[in-house]
């Protein structure tokens, strides 16, 4: 296959996906011309992203697209690169490209772009830990000292990797998912008096205070994550010119990843557009804002769940009518927590027939971002039905 042909059978895939998503949003709303809604277009922006570094990254395979709901042969061969890919047990005289990543999900993503080239350490890779309440050790701000490159979460969730980034006085280039999730437009850029430029290119700023408002569980927007996948990529390569054919190609193969993803979703659009979900935390609310869910919960009671606080009786109250009143489609709780309420809530939906899908703010074993991502779009398109 030549170079053109490359080029263009990469760039169909994400064009393919683009057209779902505007056909979904074209039937959901009943138009035939005019004005597309804001959930397509952010899977339209998503897609076309990719259809760029797909251009940019010349491919080095052929990919057929396969039924969105079905894991694409792209994804498996993810899942067997993140599990052959240098690790934290790797050579320190290897000569690979240091990485440190603030959990799991991120050292996926590392991992996929990297390759063998890259050497990963997630500090947060348990599923029993918590990002938010996580407290480094002196081990943390070893690895932290000798990473080449560091990629974090950012909005307060990982606050600990600003602590170590400024305990080290590492030169580290530093990769913050949530200002990629401001420059695709997914979250509001903070207010700035001076007119500095704060946005992802100024890798060594390294102040990221918690961001009011924003749910800042970014990894589960794909249009956040194709940004900074395609600006790892630039960076590595820039690290290590030598390994630079290697990240464009992985960058490109993970692109198209994102690609069929957007289609699952569109479909999810679809067929279920408009439909209501309660959500125990915000953590999923990126996903099913895309999937043009309506989430339904009272914010008094998923930001009481998520601070680990007490839910006010009269939310409760309110939250048991929602869930009683057949409206809600799907419930959606956070796997790797709880409490009174988020039990009870799980209860009632049981008790009402209502689906029940958990998601996870950290990777399970054997999984990589992309085949996550799939269980979970898979896991919702089932509950709904």
């Amino acid at each position: 296959m030549n170079f053109r042909t490359r080029r263009i059978t990469l760039a169909a895939v994400s064009i393919a996906a683009a057209g779902t998503v505007l056909t979904a949003a074209r039937r959901s709303s009943g138009a035939v011309s005019g004005a597309v809604p804001r959930w397509a277009m952010r899977l339209r922006r998503g897609a076309a992203l990719r259809m760029i570094i797909s251009n940019r990254y010349a491919g080095v395979m052929t990919v057929r697209r396969p039924h969105a709901l079905a894991v694409p042969l792209a994804v498996a061969g993810l899942v067997l690169a993140g599990c052959t890919s240098t690790n934290a047990g790797a050579d320190s005289d290897s000569g690979a490209v240091r990485i440190v990543a603030s959990t799991s999900v991120y050292a996926s993503l590392a991992e996929a772009i990297g390759g063998d080239r890259v050497e990963v350490t997630p500090i947060i890779a348990s599923l029993s830990q918590d990002p938010h309440a996580y407290e480094a050790s002196a081990r943390d701000q070893l690895t932290i000292s000798r990473a080449d490159l560091i990629v974090e979460n950012g909005g307060g969730y990982d606050s600990f990797i600003d602590g170590l980034i400024e305990s080290t006085g590492t030169d580290a280039v530093v990769l913050t998912a949530v200002e990629y999730a401001q420059e695709a437009g997914i979250v509001d850029a903070p207010d700035h008096d001076d007119d500095g430029d704060e946005g992802p290119e100024d890798d060594h700023g390294h102040e990221h205070e918690h961001l009011d408002g924003v749910n800042e569980h970014v990894w589960y927007d794909l249009t956040t994550v194709s940004y900074l996948a395609a600006d790892l990529a630039e960076h590595l390569a820039e690290l290590d010119p030598e390994g630079a054919e290697t990240y464009e190609a992985n960058a490109a193969e993970f692109a198209v990843g994102m690609s069929d993803l957007d289609g699952a979703l569109a479909e999810i659009v679809f067929d279920h557009s408009g439909a209501k979900v309660f959500v125990t935390e915000p953590v999923p609310l990126a996903l099913t804002d895309a999937a043009d869910l309506v989430n339904v919960t009272p914010a008094e009671f998923s930001e009481a769940v998520e601070e680990g606080q007490d839910v006010p009786p009269a939310v409760l109250l309110e939250a048991s009518r929602l869930i009683q009143s057949g409206d809600i489609s799907v419930v959606i709780a956070n796997a790797q927590t709880g409490g009174a309420e988020t039990t009870e809530v799980i209860e009632w939906a049981e008790a009402a027939g209502i689906p029940v899908v958990e998601f996870t703010e950290l990777l399970p074993d054997g999984e990589t971002y992309q085949s996550w991502m799939w269980e979970n779009i898979r896991a919702l398109a089932d509950a709904l039905g």
